[in-house]
C-alpha cells in the first residue's frame, strides 16, 4: 500500500506541474459549457431543440472532459515510458495493478473534480438563466459516471502504454471524436436514428450520456442496462491496461 502511495503522490505532482491538466481537463469544459449555453439561447423555442437545455447540456459535457482526462493520462504514461522512467520502475518490485492504481488514484481525482467544477458553474449559470438544477440529481449524476471516468482513464493507459507522446494524442483525438458524436454530447443522436444509433446504444458513450443525464433530469428509464453497459467497458479497460503493462513489464 505505501509503495502505491509513493507512487501516486508522484503523479499527482506531476499533474500539478502541468498547465494542461488545468486548462483542458478543468478549464474547457466550463468554457465549452458557458458558449454553448449562449448558442443555446440563440436558439428559437419553436424549434423544440433540447438538447443545449442545461440539464442536458451539462452531463454531456462532462462526458466531453472525460475525454480530454484521457488525453492528458495518455500523454502522461507515454512522456512516462518513451523517458525510460517506467523501465526503471519496472525493475523494482512492484506489480502491474500496484502501478496502474498509482497511476489510476491521482486521475480519478482529477476526473471527479472537473465533474464537480463543470456541475457548480452550470448552477451558477441556472441560477442566470433561470433554469433549476437539482444539487441531489448532479451528484447522483457523478456517482453513475465513474465507470465511465474509470475507462477513459484506462484507455489513456492503453494508448500511453502502447504509442510514443507524439502518436498517442492523435490516437486519442480520434476516439474524442467518436464519443463525442456517439455520445450525443452535441446532437440528439437518438432523434437521429438508424445505424448510427443502434452503434451509439452497444457504446458505453450514449449510455453513460444518457444515464447522468436522467440523474440530473430525474428519470430512470434504462438505467440498470445502461450503467450494466459502462461497468462492462470500464473493467474491460482496465484489464487492458493491467496487461499492456504486463506486456511492457517482461520487455524491460
Amino acid at each position: 500500500m505505501s509503495k502505491i502511495k509513493v507512487f501516486a503522490v508522484r503523479n499527482a505532482k506531476e499533474i500539478l506541474r502541468d498547465p494542461l491538466s488545468y486548462i483542458f481537463a478543468l478549464g474547457f469544459p466550463v468554457v465549452m459549457l458557458i458558449i454553448m449555453t449562449i448558442v443555446n439561447n440563440s436558439i428559437p423555442p419553436e424549434t423544440g431543440m433540447d438538447i443545449f437545455q442545461l440539464k442536458n447540456l451539462a452531463p454531456g459535457v462532462v462526458l466531453f472532459g472525460f475525454t480530454f482526462v484521457m488525453l492528458f493520462t495518455a500523454i502522461l504514461i507515454a512522456k512516462d515510458r518513451c523517458g525510460k522512467f517506467l523501465g526503471r520502475l519496472y525493475a523494482a518490485p512492484v506489480t502491474a495493478a500496484q502501478f496502474i492504481t498509482g497511476y489510476i488514484a491521482p486521475i480519478l481525482v482529477l476526473g471527479v473534480l472537473q465533474c464537480i467544477i463543470t456541475y457548480a458553474a452550470a448552477i451558477v449559470i441556472g441560477l442566470i438563466t433561470g433554469e433549476s438544477l437539482s444539487i441531489g440529481g448532479l451528484m447522483l449524476s457523478i456517482v453513475l459516471m465513474l465507470p465511465c471516468l474509470l475507462m477513459f482513464i484506462c484507455l489513456g493507459l492503453v494508448f500511453g502504454g502502447v504509442f510514443n507522446d507524439k502518436a498517442a494524442p492523435g490516437i486519442c483525438s480520434i476516439l474524442i471524436t467518436v464519443a463525442t458524436i456517439l455520445g450525443g454530447v452535441w446532437m440528439d443522436i437518438e432523434a437521429v436514428g438508424g445505424g448510427l444509433f443502434k452503434a451509439a446504444s452497444v457504446l458505453p458513450f450514449y449510455p453513460a450520456a444518457t444515464l447522468a443525464r436522467g440523474a440530473v433530469c430525474g428519470y430512470t428509464e434504462g438505467r440498470t442496462s445502461y450503467f450494466l453497459i459502462t461497468v462492462i467497458y470500464g473493467l474491460a479497460a482496465l484489464a487492458g491496461a493491467v496487461l499492456i503493462f504486463r506486456k511492457n513489464m517482461r520487455k524491460s
